[in-house]
């Protein structure tokens, strides 16, 4: 078992790449949970929510030793509170996902054929999101080891950009795909379409919670 105390002698961002490992492993199962919708393998689904529903856990549990453990650190180049921020927005990304667990299993959901080309395009583009969070944290070790300071970071600040505009790219993706689910009001079951309006928000809050995860690691870096 990894020790959050001992990563912290490494660096104070160790213990929170340590947490976001987690965090990816939740959104991993994104795509293999719209699959099973897709074939409508509910069961698949179950065991798949399931799985995020404990990863989601274990998130949480990583959340709180860092929480306990950072007042106990000496020396931080950077506030606590921002450190704190920044594992809290990364823990909200795994809670979007549970969210998106729970929601794709309230009942045996069919998504519509006309909107699944829509819906496969906005989930490829919320996951663009989430693979520049991922270069965005391996530069963070980076940065450390040249001190965390603006002045090295050029490299940093592009990859919080390109997460910017990935996220831009997701919200017009969501725009789109919802607009498709509401022209289709008349033919669906009122219960599926806001039970769809729901799963495709939570979606975009993955998105949303990494743009602000770049915005506040920009402001770390402007200190």
């Amino acid at each position: 078992m990894v020790r959050i105390t001992n990563l912290f002698d490494q660096s104070p961002f160790e213990p929170l790449l340590h947490h976001y490992e987690k965090v990816r492993e939740c959104v991993d199962l994104v795509r293999p949970m719209f699959k099973a919708i897709h074939d409508e393998d509910y069961a698949a689904l179950e065991g798949l929510a399931d799985k995020v529903f404990k990863t989601e856990h274990a998130a949480d549990l990583i959340k709180d030793e860092i929480r306990q453990e950072i007042p106990r650190s000496f020396f931080l180049p950077v506030y606590r509170g921002d450190l704190l921020g920044y594992l809290k927005l990364q823990d909200d990304v795994a809670d979007a996902v549970e969210n998106i667990a729970y929601l794709l299993t309230l009942k045996q959901l069919k998504l519509p054929d006309s909107l699944e080309s829509g819906v496969v395009s906005y989930l490829d583009s919320v996951l663009a999101v989430d693979a520049k969070a991922r270069e965005m944290n391996l530069k963070i070790r980076d940065l450390v080891q040249k001190g965390f300071h603006s002045a090295q970071a050029g490299d940093m600040f592009d990859v919080i950009r390109a997460v910017e505009r990935a996220e831009w790219e997701a919200d017009k993706k969501q725009y789109e795909v919802n607009k498709a689910l509401f022209a289709l009001e008349d033919s669906i079951k009122p219960s599926d379409l806001m039970l769809w309006w729901r799963i495709f928000l939570e979606l975009g809050e993955v998105a949303n919670h990494i743009e602000k995860m770049a915005d506040r690691l920009r402001r770390m870096l402007s200190q």
